[in-house]
């Protein structure tokens, strides 16, 4: 690892999180990996971005404005705040997505200043973790990895909405084929 490294967790909400509107089994699982990453990249004072789905309260992923969702993550509602264990530091960068009525946005990078924040930093590595597998953490990797930036997804800092249940590990599989790193904690720490 090295000072042109990031942190990024995606989507570490309640609503995500067992008994939370959209929870993804197991979705607290990743809170105490993503905590351990976090203490890492602060004693290194290295970037710790976390995204948030941010929604409109007539968002159109939601399944009463003809998506496939139920509303979650409603701006400044519990259910879109951080899961409570979450370590988040005081320097943390906050990415906001999904925010507007007529646009979803699964990825880090659609239609927020990710992208520009990276290259400000001069950030050519990512370590990427949280919520959900197929979806969200998905599509922020892929992106980056299009963006030419090396990316190494924490294998035990994801979990999967699995509607249908091969779709985690196709979602890990289309990581992997875009040029993603799969890695544990103990590896990256260790690296």
């Amino acid at each position: 690892m090295n000072p042109k490294t990031a942190l990024i967790l995606v989507d570490i909400q309640n609503d995500f999180c067992p008994e939370g509107a959209l929870a993804v089994t197991d979705g607290d699982a990743v809170v105490a990996p993503a905590n351990q990453l976090i203490d890492y990249f602060e004693k290194k004072q290295w970037p710790i971005i976390l995204t948030r789905d941010w929604h409109p309260v007539d968002h159109i992923s939601f399944q009463e404005n003809g998506g496939i969702w139920p509303v979650h993550c409603v701006a400044e509602t519990p259910g879109a705040a951080f899961h409570p264990d979450l370590k988040i530091p005081e320097n943390a960068i906050y990415i906001n997505k999904a925010t507007e009525t007529e646009t979803e946005a699964y990825s880090g990078f659609n239609g927020t200043e990710l992208e520009s924040i990276l290259k400000k930093q001069g950030i050519s590595r990512l370590v990427i973790a949280g919520l959900a597998t197929d979806y969200c953490v998905k599509l922020t990797v892929v992106d980056a990895k299009k963006l030419g930036i090396e990316t190494i997804v924490v294998k035990e800092g994801i979990r999967a909405v699995n509607i249908k249940p091969e779709d985690g590990v196709n979602a890990i599989a289309e990581m992997e084929n875009s040029g993603a790193k799969m890695m544990t904690v103990a590896e990256i720490l260790n690296r």
